[in-house]
């Protein structure tokens, strides 16, 4: 007669046989989660059920907000795969100043990833930076160059974008905004007829990321680059309408970028990265271009000693140099690491900065000094990174045409951080 005993202990043996033991699925099980919830964290993500919290707004420093400390969220595909929501707040303990922004998006063509997105921003942004908009999200815990940076704008900025996959390897973002502008710094444009301290600008903006040698994997929810390959290149056109939503300024852009990886060996490689811009029209400082400077205007050496960022020039000071035409180029070579033993390993790269540019009427920028870059300006140096917890040291040195009288004044002697999950 046939017990339920017998059954029993045939399906303990079914199921060891064929590797289901359910303690063991609730290892692997674990361990899958921990590995997505470490992931998460290295994209800048804490996850919960329905939002996550994003990172990057936590804790940071600059010399105009002093700490700005603030806190993140945007909605998971748990919430919704057809609607999204992402918004942040945060406070600046110097300027005693809240600042913040909401943003919604709905999904119109899954296959494509096509999203049309609102945002209001409240905020302040970098006088003299360039942000391309396929660039989407970057997390870094530590963001060095932020430190010292101290000429910001405010602005209050109502956009409307739409983002699509356009093919495998091309992918596009298009946004029109309206933004109300205030340098935080004594500046006034001026012209024949006009005498600006703060302004207007509606901007419509058009941005094309293409990858031909990476590799793509089609799902239902859009095309994702599964195996990043090189060169990578970057192109965006911008055009302020004068008048429209009483707009001050009518002038465009057009900025391209291109990023080169040759590999040797593993950990053996070259990154080459050319970026330029050119701005035609009468265009505001706060939309010129600087060549993204990490030095700080302090005496000596070791007072200007900081962190070295990861695409800086860290030798040119901090508002030195603005242009409404510039190149910059940036060759960094990764030599194999120093096995010293299992765990330690630091790493020596050399590195090399080019970068030139000009103005045509600096005259209409007043209450601030600059320079001019056309007679082209030239640093290189090496860093040894990962001595300790992530921490290395750089070394570089400005030469050629810009180099100053005082020897100490063309040295930058900083930490390097590197960490990743």
């Amino acid at each position: 007669m046939f017990k339920p005993i017998y059954l029993l202990a045939f399906l303990i043996c079914f199921n060891i046989c064929n590797g289901q033991n359910p303690k063991q699925e609730e290892k692997v099980k674990d361990s899958i989660k921990k590995k997505t919830f470490v992931k998460s964290l290295g994209n800048g993500f804490f996850p919960t059920q329905y939002f996550n919290f994003d990172l990057r707004y936590l804790i940071k420093f600059n010399q105009y907000e002093g700490v700005r400390t603030g806190i993140g969220v945007v909605t998971n595909e748990t919430f919704s795969k057809q609607y999204r929501i992402n918004g942040y707040t945060v406070y600046g303990f110097r300027d005693h100043r809240f600042k913040y922004s909401i943003a919604a998006g709905i999904r119109l063509a899954p296959k494509t990833d096509t999203w049309l997105n609102f945002t209001y921003t409240d905020d302040l942004q970098e006088t003299g930076s360039t942000k391309f908009l396929t660039d989407g999200r970057s997390f870094q815990f530590f963001e060095p160059r932020l430190l010292n940076i101290d000429l910001f704008h405010k602005h209050v900025t109502k956009s409307i974008s739409l983002e699509h996959q356009l093919f495998n390897k091309i992918a596009t973002k298009t946004e029109f905004s309206i933004s109300k502008i205030d340098p935080t710094y004594r500046y006034t444009f001026t012209t024949l007829n006009t005498a600006l301290s703060n302004f207007r600008i509606t901007m419509a903006k058009t941005s094309f990321n293409w990858s031909p040698f990476s590799q793509f994997n089609d799902s239902k929810s859009g095309s994702k680059e599964t195996k990043i390959g090189y060169p990578k290149f970057t192109l965006q056109y911008s055009k302020s309408i004068k008048n429209a939503f009483k707009s001050d300024f009518n002038f465009s852009k057009i900025d391209f970028r291109a990023i080169h990886k040759i590999v040797f060996e593993k950990d053996n490689y070259s990154e080459i990265t050319l970026v330029s811009g050119l701005a035609n029209g009468d265009t505001p400082i706060t939309h010129m271009y600087h060549a993204y400077p990490n030095n700080i205007n302090k005496e000596t050496i070791l007072h200007r000693f900081s962190v070295a960022g990861l695409n800086s020039f860290e030798t040119m000071y901090f508002n030195e140099f603005f242009s409404d035409k510039f190149t910059t180029i940036q060759l960094r070579h990764f030599l194999k690491p120093f096995n010293i033993s299992r765990n330690y390993k630091p790493q020596l790269v050399l590195t090399t900065r080019y970068a030139i540019g000009d103005m045509e009427q600096p005259e209409k920028h007043q209450n601030i000094t600059f320079g001019s870059l056309k007679k082209g300006y030239t640093e290189s140096g090496f860093e040894i990174n990962k001595l300790l917890f992530g921490f290395g040291l750089s070394f570089t040195y400005r030469y050629g045409a810009y180099h100053l009288p005082k020897l100490t004044d063309n040295v930058a002697f900083k930490f390097t951080f590197n960490l990743s999950l």
